[in-house]
């Protein structure tokens, strides 16, 4: 089993920053991506950002120039700048997980963490 612990959502003003970290833990083998994903009030879960193993990188046009997602062993980040009242929303952390050298990729949740862009 694999674990996504997320940290870092809150409250900021239009314009500010948030950063967005979310750490894999347990039975891990190898991870083939890590991402972000969102959900508003009232709307379908995006793609905000994911992070492949390769180095691939893909970002909702939304968010383009805006967010930057990295990952530095079995953490992943999100930088949030210029946040605006549409990001609002749940962010979700994504992590396709190998757990043994024989087996296939399994995908795991974190719990979501609120982040409120509001004045």
């Amino acid at each position: 089993q694999v674990q996504l612990v997320e940290s870092g959502g809150g409250l900021v003003q239009p314009g500010g920053s948030l950063r967005l970290s979310c750490a894999a833990s347990g039975t891990i083998f190898s991870i083939n991506s890590m991402g972000w994903y969102r959900q508003a009030p009232g709307k379908q879960r995006e793609l905000a950002a994911r992070l492949a193993s390769g180095g691939t990188t893909n970002y909702a046009d939304s968010v383009k120039g805006r967010f930057t997602i990295s990952r530095d062993k079995n953490t992943v980040y999100l930088q949030m700048n210029s946040l605006k009242p549409e990001d609002t929303a749940v962010y979700y952390c994504a992590a396709a997980v190998r757990g043994s050298p024989l087996s296939t990729a399994r995908d795991y949740w974190g719990q979501g963490t609120q982040v409120t862009v509001s004045s």
